[in-house]
């Protein structure tokens, strides 16, 4: 990859992450995305499911459809990191990397537009809205992207700050948990401060379900069986003289297998259900499957390693030794075709040590160069293997 590329895919990043936008909202980033699709001369479409864009580069020869997948939301925090190319959107920033994902997809779009010659059969260009929690890639699924022509595979990345730059994140079979949702109301009953006993008090009822729910991870789940609840919200009570009588606690549960799925909902919601009881109040739980876990495909895994050992050699990947109990919405793309996610690291000694999701949250630029060229390098050799079969 040429220099000037490189500095143009850090100079798309910076944009981007001025302008970070939330999740169905990202209407200037879609017109960014489109603008520069359209420039390099591909078929592009917008507004698809809102504010997805899909572009098409068609090789005019027979041969397999793979599709390349960047996430486009940003979340709701105030960033902190001070520096020159900051948000300039109030309470808004890219600290999950999708500034980058973009910006690795678009610089993978123009190398393979530009080696167009040498291709076989078409390249989508998946920009989707909403990956943080609402789904986007299922209403993107729904608008029909996976079609016309249909795809046969998916390949996605993810920056990585935990991660060395220069290092790619592997794992066969599933790499990302799932991510279901608890919504829990407890309900007791008004009072006055100074005479509880008169009451029925949520949130003395919510705390003792609040550590009972630990259980359901500490003593019912199999330590080799990975399982996360975090409850991660909790609101109730108005004055300090006044017995609350609505406690709302929300939460997640990560899970590997789809069978502890289902005795965590179970579980969740009779415990939910009982503590209150024993508390004389009462629980409405609201638990809903999100996410499915994110299941790479062996043979596409294996096409991946071999890319990144031609590229970079065999240091440059770290097989994980375990899946993340992170969730992504590119699970939902792999449900229906086979596809392959990795991590890029990013995590340069002059980021600092900030994670994802944290306001001083930074990324190695360096990253950005090494993802777009193995994107483009694996959609060639996808293509290649895909003909010689």
């Amino acid at each position: 990859m040429s220099d000037s590329l490189e500095e143009e895919i850090v100079s798309i990043r910076r944009h981007l992450h001025q302008y970070p936008e939330l999740g169905f909202n990202e209407h200037l980033t879609s017109l960014y995305v489109a603008d520069y699709l359209r420039k390099l001369g591909l078929h592009v479409r917008s507004g698809i499911a809102g504010t997805g864009v899909v572009a098409l580069l068609d090789s005019g020869r027979p041969g397999p459809c793979i599709a390349v997948r960047a996430d486009m939301d940003a979340l709701p925090l105030q960033e902190l990191t001070g520096l020159p190319y900051a948000s300039l959107h109030e309470g808004v920033m890219h600290a999950c990397g999708h500034d980058g994902h973009m910006a690795m997809v678009l610089g993978a779009a123009r190398m393979l537009t530009e080696a167009k010659a040498q291709l076989s059969g078409s390249v989508k260009f998946i920009f989707q809205p909403a990956e943080e929690m609402l789904g986007g890639a299922r209403h993107m699924i729904d608008a029909g992207v996976l079609e016309s022509p249909r795809v046969d595979g998916i390949v996605g990345l993810h920056l990585w700050p935990d991660l060395p730059t220069g290092v790619f994140g592997a794992k066969s079979g599933t790499v990302m948990a799932s991510m279901d949702h608890v919504d829990i109301t407890v309900q007791g009953r008004a009072g006055h401060g100074a005479a509880p006993h008169q009451g029925v008090d949520a949130i003395i009822a919510a705390a003792q379900l609040l550590t009972a729910l630990q259980v359901l991870v500490s003593r019912e789940s199999d330590p080799s069986e990975p399982v996360v609840l975090s409850m991660g919200s909790i609101h109730g009570g108005s004055l300090p003289n006044i017995i609350a009588d609505t406690v709302e606690m929300h939460g997640t549960v990560r899970a590997i297998d789809q069978g502890t799925r289902e005795r965590m909902k179970r579980r969740v919601t009779g415990l939910a259900e009982m503590v209150s009881s024993g508390m004389n109040a009462k629980a409405e739980v609201k638990y809903e499957f999100g996410y499915p876990p994110t299941v790479n495909d062996a043979h596409l895994i294996d096409l991946a390693e071999e890319t990144l050992s031609s590229l970079y050699g065999k240091t440059a990947i770290q097989h994980l030794p375990h899946s993340q109990m992170t969730s992504e919405d590119m699970a939902y793309y792999m449900e229906q075709i086979p596809g392959v996610f990795l991590l890029v690291g990013a995590g340069g000694k002059e980021r600092g040590e900030y994670p994802l999701h944290h306001p001083q949250m930074t990324i190695d630029e360096k990253a950005l160069g090494l993802g777009a060229v193995f994107l483009a390098n694996f959609v060639s050799n996808y293509q290649e293997r895909k003909q010689n079969c």
